[in-house]
């Protein structure tokens, strides 16, 4: 049985890693060759982070002057690398020269001594003809043999035939993982609109017959995008609307059959029931997740664990909670998950990882242990971040107000509020901020310091 092709995010941190750590592009595209399920000839192009355009026009500015070379699009590469189409021998040896590799190499062993007896027949995007007229018309001389092999590739050709392009997958492939990117910094409100944008085209296209593994590229990019939207309307307090978002996530992920992905959107889902209860859904959310992984190490079996661990520290539950964090700092140990550069909105870098270790030893009470794994984590934000280190600090200040100094919890939480962008000034920042002039000592609630905080919250965001 075929594996369906990975998307272009997965061969792109495939690329990133491998180069850094020496890899030629051989070694590389042979890596996403294997794990991405993609052809040699794709492989290749992606080991260099060439989109179908690039590689097009680096193709025609080798071949000037070549007589025997034809000019190249993105199109026509796209399918050369799907196998719709066979490009010629002297196509092959121009492709072998970019890429600095053989034909062998790029999957094209078998075309690059092909040299036809006729003309092939060119059949115009849309129009294929029927397999009554190939048979009888086209390939009358040829043997039976040869006209069933002719037969099959046309009935492959049309079970292919959709309404998309391997350049529009590259672009908007492209386009989603930027906005994953984007996620990291950009304050929810503007960020909706640009994510409705592509949930938009990726409906318009999940909407006409596409072959098999192109629906199941639009079912990812669908549950990746309404998991953005669902934690953004989250940021903002719209929480039937988030759980809806989350709810179609769920569904677009079980439809592509990306176990990962389909881990990954639970745990993130678990977000909602944490900040909003009820915490044992986020329970349940997480250890589905965590099921779904099957003990295999990955970033986002460190996510679903240190998710749980954080939900059954706030329910009390020390033990399971230990257990739990103990796991994700296996998993995440094991995986050698994303490091401090790592932008992307579904990563799982340390400093992510932290933050959630942070809230579990908060909610234990284990204030000491909290504060050093606080200011580890702050450390490795980037200058350019969304809400994290916000949701650190008052993190910090729940652990002064647990440890009874209740005017410097109130004096953190409203300098970090205060720093913060108006923007990004949402409720559940809010909400964050409130929890901690709820962890005051009896008394304390009414001093200067929280009156004050109280008074900061209530304000507008343009009079601050």
């Amino acid at each position: 049985m075929e594996r369906t092709p990975h998307s272009l995010s997965c061969a792109k941190r495939l690329r990133v890693d491998l180069t850094r750590q020496g890899e030629p592009f051989s070694e590389i595209a042979q890596t996403i060759h294997d794990h991405c399920a993609v052809s040699r000839l794709r492989a290749h192009r992606l080991a260099r982070g060439l989109t179908l355009k690039l590689a097009a026009g680096g193709l025609n500015a080798l071949a000037a002057g070549r007589r025997d070379c034809p000019r190249v699009d993105g199109d026509q590469l796209g399918h050369w690398e799907t196998d719709r189409h066979q490009p010629r021998p002297a196509t092959v040896r121009l492709l072998c020269e970019f890429y600095e590799c053989t034909p062998q190499n790029l999957g094209l062993g078998h075309a690059a001594g092909f040299a036809p007896t006729s003309s092939p027949v060119l059949v115009p995007t849309g129009q294929h003809p029927t397999l009554a007229a190939v048979t009888q018309d086209s390939f009358a001389g040829d043997s039976l043999e040869q006209q069933v092999d002719a037969a099959r590739r046309l009935v492959d050709r049309t079970l292919a035939v959709g309404t998309v392009t391997a350049t529009q997958l590259d672009l908007l492939d492209e386009q989603v993982f930027w906005s994953r990117e984007q996620y990291v910094y950009t304050p929810p409100a503007p960020m909706i609109k640009n994510l409705l944008g592509h949930l938009s085209e990726v409906e318009h296209l999940a909407g006409h017959r596409q072959p098999a593994a192109v629906q199941v590229w639009l079912s990812e990019l669908t549950a990746v995008l309404s998991t953005l939207m669902a934690d953004a309307l989250m940021k903002l307090g719209h929480l039937t609307r988030s759980q809806s978002w989350y709810a179609t996530a769920r569904n677009a992920a079980d439809d592509s059959g990306n176990a990962e992905l389909r881990a990954r959107v639970r745990a993130q889902a678990a977000m909602l029931p944490f900040y909003y209860g009820p915490l044992e859904a986020a329970v349940t959310l997480s250890r589905e997740a965590r099921i779904i992984c099957r003990g295999r190490p990955s970033a986002t079996a460190a996510f679903a664990s240190a998710a749980e661990a954080r939900a059954l520290a706030k329910l009390g539950d020390v033990e399971g909670a230990e257990a739990a964090l103990r796991n994700a700092a296996i998993a995440f140990e094991q995986s050698g998950a994303g490091g401090p550069i790592d932008n992307d909105a579904f990563g799982f870098p340390e400093r992510r990882f932290r933050l959630y270790e942070s809230g579990t030893l908060t909610a234990l009470g284990r204030t000491r242990q909290a504060r050093r794994v606080q200011e580890a984590a702050l450390l490795l934000y980037p200058r350019r971040t969304g809400i994290d280190p916000a949701l650190l600090n008052f993190e910090a200040a729940l652990c002064l107000a647990h440890d009874r100094h209740p005017t410097e919890a109130c004096q953190l939480a409203s300098a970090t509020y205060l720093r913060m962008i108006p923007e990004h000034r949402t409720s559940i920042v809010e909400e964050r901020a409130r929890e901690v002039i709820g962890a005051l000592p009896p008394g304390a609630q009414a001093s200067s310091a929280a009156r004050e905080l109280r008074e900061i919250l209530a304000l507008p965001p343009g009079q601050m």
